[in-house]
């Protein structure tokens, strides 16, 4: 039994993330690009964005976190021991500072019934404190059979 189809349009969130200057500051070392704008903030005060900002993959961080209800509706009946991450796609649109308030929201776009697999695209859209869109993520999941 896969995935019903039915649950094309299924929402989640919104779920809110509040940026933190050292968890910037953490994630950066730990993808190991501890570039300036990252990590110092007498070098970055003096940058066009007047300080720190988060590397613009800390999506995966306040993004990543509609795939916990996803990955927990108990209504898809998702077999973990089954599923793998396929892919993942981001489009940036703002910049993200400390001090920042991230609402995320997603929504399974497509779901398709293969012969030994289900394959499951979740969309979500990531906005700042001022509403302005500051990501777009396309996670695409595989179920096998």
């Amino acid at each position: 039994m896969g995935v019903d189809a039915k649950f094309t349009g299924r929402e989640y969130g919104p779920l809110t993330y509040e940026i933190g200057k050292e968890k910037i500051r953490e994630y950066a070392k730990a993808i190991k690009n501890e570039d300036p704008h990252y990590m110092d903030e007498d070098f970055a005060k003096n940058t066009k964005y007047g300080g720190i900002i988060a590397p613009p993959t800390f999506a995966v961080v306040y993004a990543g976190m509609l795939a916990e209800p996803f990955f927990f509706d108990k209504e898809l009946n998702l077999n973990l021991f089954m599923l793998v991450h396929g892919e993942q796609d981001f489009e940036f649109f703002e910049v993200v500072r400390p001090g920042d308030v991230i609402t995320s929201r997603g929504k399974i776009i497509n779901i398709e019934n293969k012969e030994k697999l289900d394959v499951v695209t979740l969309e979500g859209k990531s906005v700042n404190q001022d509403g302005k869109l500051v990501c777009k993520t396309v996670f695409t999941f595989v179920i096998r059979k």
